[in-house]
């Protein structure tokens, strides 16, 4: 294989917004198993009464992750993220506005491998957030098992991230003065599998729990697609029914996460690595789905409400293709 080296001159900006996605790949895929690492380590060393001091304070800020996280404006405004951004570049497109009296549910889609644009556009403000819809406050839902890890915990909090299980999501849809963001991935880690190049596949055929949940809190639903988020990595040819695809279903039922086999440039070169291609996204907001609150929805309901969710984003998909470099015979596929 030849290996295209990157050129000596590349413009110190280009360099930095490089290293603040390889920092970002790193704290995906490692800084969890690091900050164990540390944390453990520091029982052994004469900082070991700093290890005990967190651990209890840990255990009386455990539901917090549940509780709607604790932001820190301070790093969703890093410049940090603003240089990742320009990497790419993320752009987050507004189509509708969202009244900041009312809370809100918004279904990503779809994952890609390591979910790009909905961490910048909804963890940082380097795509402009607040400005785009002032008065609303986005929280992304993540596995709760990301919340057990110390040190951790309080990283992914201070972007506001929140834990993804229902109470942590009715605590954020309850909020009486409005103003709130539910974000989730919907396809979650499993459409993660499906993440390559021109794929248009969705895992959302049976995910309907979300419905159930906006259905409960009368909370509008809100599409959400981030064209060229798959276009980010290539994968491993991993079909359905392959003896890969059939281990990473084990592993994934293991340990609560896919596992793709993903790759695209490096650092120095752009024949190989773990760093995503220089490729645009664009994050389009939909509109607002109005739900009529109901605390015990039926079965037909939930079927009702999900049918008209999939024609919004359906909608959604091909009024933007064009505009994206989508062709024109392309359209979602939900699984």
């Amino acid at each position: 294989m030849k290996i295209e080296f990157a050129p000596l001159s590349v413009p110190l900006r280009r360099r930095l917004q490089t290293a603040s996605v390889v920092q970002w790949v790193f704290s995906f895929l490692a800084l969890a198993q690091c900050c164990t690492a540390a944390f453990i380590a520091l029982f052994f060393t004469r900082f070991w009464l700093l290890c005990v001091l967190y651990a209890v304070w840990w255990l009386k800020d455990r539901e917090k992750p549940s509780k709607g996280g604790r932001r820190i404006h301070a790093v969703r405004n890093s410049v940090v993220w603003r240089y990742m951004r320009d990497y790419f570049p993320i752009t987050l497109v507004k189509t509708a506005e969202l009244d900041p009296r009312q809370n809100y549910l918004m279904g990503l889609h779809p994952h890609g491998v390591l979910a790009v644009g909905a961490f910048l556009n909804f963890c940082t403000e380097a795509s402009g957030f607040s400005m785009l819809f002032p008065g609303i406050t986005p929280h992304l839902m993540m596995l709760s098992m990301w919340f057990r890890i110390p040190f951790f915990r309080d990283y992914l909090m201070s972007g506001g991230l929140v834990s993804s299980d229902k109470e942590s999501a009715s605590y954020v849809l309850k909020n009486p003065e409005g103003g709130n963001v539910l974000a989730i991935i919907i396809g979650g880690a499993q459409e993660a599998l499906d993440a390559r190049p021109g794929s248009c596949t969705l895992l959302l055929k049976n995910r309907k729990g979300f419905i159930r949940l906006a259905i409960e809190h009368g909370t509008p639903l809100v599409p959400v697609f981030s064209f060229g988020e798959n276009d980010l990595f290539e994968q491993v040819r991993n079909p359905q029914g392959s003896w890969l695809r059939r281990v990473q279903h084990r592993l994934q039922k293991i340990m609560g996460i896919s596992l793709p086999l993903f790759h695209a440039r490096g650092i120095f070169q752009y024949s190989f690595g773990l760093v995503p291609y220089r490729r645009p996204v664009y994050t389009v907001v939909g509109k607002p789905i109005p739900v009529q609150r109901n605390h015990k929805p039926s079965e037909e309901e939930v079927d009702r409400v999900h049918e008209k969710y999939l024609k919004e984003l359906s909608k959604l998909f091909e009024e933007h293709k064009a505009k994206y470099n989508i062709p024109e015979d392309r359209h979602l596929e939900f699984i």
